[in-house]
């Protein structure tokens, strides 16, 4: 019955009598479709490994760098922190690189940018050098982040998209995973060599990354804003579940390009914009309603998914661990081996139930547990700071809760920022839409990334996770107020639904408006 509204709705939205929603054909799934579209998503999410790998790896190996090259923590806290900063520059360029040589290209360009990086970094005969590694590696990973959810998104079928784009944050989990393990499993080298062995490895996934990505198919809605009907035709009809499903697909994208859907030609004459040209100012200058809500809640989710302080219990896990009494190395990177354990297999559940239970009951649950386990662990450590015995209770509290804080952010914030983000841009936008999205998840994670230490030192590390805890606490009232669910519709029905709950929102306001003056002037003629 939920579904038969649903679909009515659909149809009163879009103001079509007739079947004009994928929701409305619903034939068997086909295995052959569904392991083609699965493995283009794995392909191009495998991107994300490259940031996964860099934020596991450094958070061992900075202790060894430390030593090694005798640098202070300030200068720790910029090694770390820089990457995200320098993967500005790769996500500015990615979308305009992305609209003019296609998703795919884009791609293997990220992932031969990043190979140099992990090179040099691994080479690295001094700090200089290494920073100099780090902002070429960091141009890859922001390249990286911004076209994998793109690519992803923009190839699944509507029925498992949320599936499909989780991906990207699945690989992030597993290249942290890979990252601890790497540290852990190079830790006995010698000291000089152990660091540079676990940066330098980093090289082999973009190897791997490049080779097999070229087996993959274009973007089909890159294909249509080509003018490349045909190209696009053949691409939907391997990811589709029906030829009804494919011809719907492709008019739709047809209808968002600009191209007349009647048009049958394999090839057709297209307009500069599909080059990426004027889009900036349909997202900063001139933006309708749905198009400024849209943007606002790209941003904001980026935005709260890195200021609620996920790569400070990530990056820093093996300090956190030290401040709740762990002392050895061994155990330090043992432990934070656990967090990617968690990390990783929570993800995977997540992304069975994207799909299942929606977006926004996910995404709010997830950021309620942060604030939850985020507040426990600052009130561990606090406890554990003001006492000069091991306080066995505090030190189990901290580890359970930055497991607990993990596993809640893997389960809803951490996937569905970047499937969220991917699949609300119109077409034409979405490219450099995106990569604005990128740019402030970036710039936020350099922040935070680059302050933590200073900031628990200000604070007291207790504080810094109390002042986490209260950010999130904002993100959960932003999201419960912004996000309207995503689950089941089309790429191209967004704006229509972005419009939708603007103008929902906009009367709701009016009417309780209404309601408190009606109940003024009641109050005035009573008295």
């Amino acid at each position: 019955m939920e579904m038969t509204d649903r679909r009515a709705d659909d149809k009163t939205i879009t103001g079509e009598a007739q079947n004009t929603c994928i929701a409305d054909f619903d034939p068997p799934k086909k295995a052959k479709t569904k392991k083609f579209a699965i493995a283009c998503g794995i392909l191009a999410s495998m991107t994300s490994i490259l940031l996964g790998y860099d934020i596991g790896v450094m958070s061992g190996a900075s202790l060894f760098i430390k030593e090694n090259l005798k640098i202070s923590d300030v200068q720790v806290e910029i090694l770390n922190g820089t990457l995200n900063l320098y993967s500005l520059i790769g996500s500015a360029l990615a979308g305009r690189t992305s609209d003019w040589i296609g998703r795919r290209y884009t791609i293997v360009l990220a992932g031969t940018i990043f190979f140099i990086g992990a090179i040099l970094m691994g080479l690295a005969p001094n700090y200089a050098f290494l920073m100099f590694g780090r902002f070429v590696a960091g141009v890859g990973v922001g390249y990286a982040l911004m076209i994998a959810p793109v690519y992803t998104a923009e190839i699944s079928p509507a029925s498992f998209r949320g599936f499909l784009t989780s991906f990207p944050e699945v690989f992030v989990n597993i290249g942290i995973l890979l990252g601890y393990v790497s540290n852990y499993a190079f830790s006995k080298l010698p000291i000089h060599l152990n660091w540079r062995v676990m940066l330098g490895v980093g090289a082999f996934p973009s190897v791997v990354l490049a080779i097999g990505v070229l087996a993959m198919p274009e973007s089909p809605r890159w294909l249509v804003m080509q003018g490349r009907l045909g190209d696009a035709k053949r691409v939907l009809q391997k990811t589709s579940e029906s030829i009804e499903e494919c011809q719907l697909r492709l008019d739709d994208i047809k209808g968002a390009a600009g191209i007349p859907k009647q048009s049958n030609d394999d090839i057709v004459q297209v307009s500069k914009r599909s080059h990426g040209e004027g889009v900036w100012k349909e997202l900063l200058v001139h933006p309708t309603p749905a198009v400024r809500h849209i943007l606002i809640a790209a941003l904001g989710i980026h935005f709260f998914e890195q200021s609620s302080g996920i790569d400070s219990v990530v990056l820093y896990s093996p300090r956190i661990f030290e401040k709740a009494g762990i002392t050895s190395y061994d155990q330090k990177l043992l432990a934070t081996v656990a967090v990617g354990v968690v990390k990783t297999i929570c993800i995977l559940v997540a992304t069975v139930f994207l799909d299942k239970f929606g977006r926004r009951p996910l995404l709010l649950t997830s950021v309620a547990g942060m604030v939850l386990s985020l507040t426990c662990l600052g009130a561990g450590l606090t406890i554990v700071d003001q006492h000069h015995g091991k306080i066995t209770w505090a030190i189990v509290l901290c580890i359970t809760m930055v497991l607990l804080n993990v596993a809640f952010f893997s389960i809803g914030l951490g996937p569905i920022t970047w499937v969220y983000s991917s699949e609300i841009f119109p077409l034409q936008l979405r490219a450099q839409g995106c990569s604005m999205g990128v740019a402030v998840n970036r710039v936020t994670s350099g922040v935070i990334s680059m302050t933590f230490i200073s900031l628990y030192k200000a604070i007291t590390i207790g504080g810094a996770f109390f002042l986490y805890a209260g950010i999130a606490a904002l993100g959960w009232v932003f999201f419960y107020t912004l996000y309207p669910e995503t689950q089941g519709r089309t790429l191209e029905d967004m704006e229509v639904l972005f419009g939708k709950y603007h103008k929902w929102r906009e009367a709701n306001a009016m009417l309780k408006k209404t309601k408190q003056v009606d109940g003024e002037d009641n109050k005035g003629q009573i008295h």
